[in-house]
């Protein structure tokens, strides 16, 4: 494989259109948001098989919290996405903070082994208060 090649399957599902994670407003301070995503499925730019895993999501609101049905429509809508695991993880943060605009949020994607191997993602933004 040529390396335009692998640039190019190095970025799959980065830009691709995805639902809007709506929000409503947040009532109170300092507490945490903890949603979890058992069945969260995509798919591997490379072989086109389908990949599983587990999605956690932990945020400190700030003036935002996301509404759970669009978080959902946007998680969903991975399915048919061709996208690396890395990419899945990070690229929900960016969205997620571009969205929401938490104080503190980390996404942490565990997923299926593959050819024997476990991953397991984590990427954070921000700073929690302790």
């Amino acid at each position: 494989m040529h390396l335009k090649d692998k640039e190019r399957i190095s970025r799959t599902g980065l830009d691709s259109p995805l639902p809007e994670l709506v929000v409503f407003p947040n009532q109170f301070k300092g507490y945490t948001i903890t949603l979890h995503v058992p069945e969260y499925t995509s798919v591997c730019p490379m072989t086109g098989q389908p990949d599983f895993g587990e999605i956690t999501l932990g945020y400190i609101p700030n003036r935002d919290c996301v509404e759970l049905k669009s978080f959902k429509f946007y998680v969903q809508a991975y399915r048919s996405l061709g996208i690396f695991y890395e990419n899945a993880v990070n690229r929900m943060l960016r969205d997620f903070v571009a969205a929401v605009k938490p104080q503190w949020a980390s996404i942490k994607g565990e997923f299926t082994p593959r050819g024997g191997i476990r991953s397991t993602i984590e990427a954070e933004f921000g700073k929690r208060k302790k």
